[in-house]
């Protein structure tokens, strides 16, 4: 199963409530942390909600 590297890039203040959540759920503690998940389409269902905040940086296998 592939993976996707996303990272934190932009901060949720003044964002609702659910997409700080999101964000959370991601596993994301600190701004510029940057995190290697799994790719399934909950996850991606996730990062499209804020893909405003986030960048993927790329598709690691």
């Amino acid at each position: 199963m592939s993976h996707l590297k996303i990272k934190w890039t932009k901060s949720y203040i003044g964002c609702p409530e659910d997409q700080r959540a999101t964000v959370r759920s991601l596993g994301f503690k600190r701004l510029y942390q940057e995190r290697t998940v799994k790719n399934t389409p909950e996850i991606r269902g996730m990062v499209k909600k804020v893909i405003h905040l986030v960048t993927v940086l790329e598709d690691a296998q």
